[in-house]
């Protein structure tokens, strides 16, 4: 098995019930967008908060 699948196992049996099952909806989610080839057109988090940090960023010009 992958080491993320062993990381992800260990995790939801050590989170609260709530947040290991919001985490498998979420993983599913991802899974089913993956099958339908449209993965790559969704916007991560990672990039949306680096262009609300750069349009926060005071100017320095």
């Amino acid at each position: 098995m992958d080491s993320l699948c062993k990381v992800l196992d260990l995790k939801l049996q050590q989170w609260e019930a709530s947040t290991a099952e919001q985490v498998r909806e979420f993983i599913a989610e991802i899974m089913e967008l993956a099958d339908q080839g449209i993965l790559d057109l969704v916007r991560s988090r990672k990039v949306e908060q680096e262009v609300l940090d750069i349009l926060d960023a005071p100017e320095t010009w």
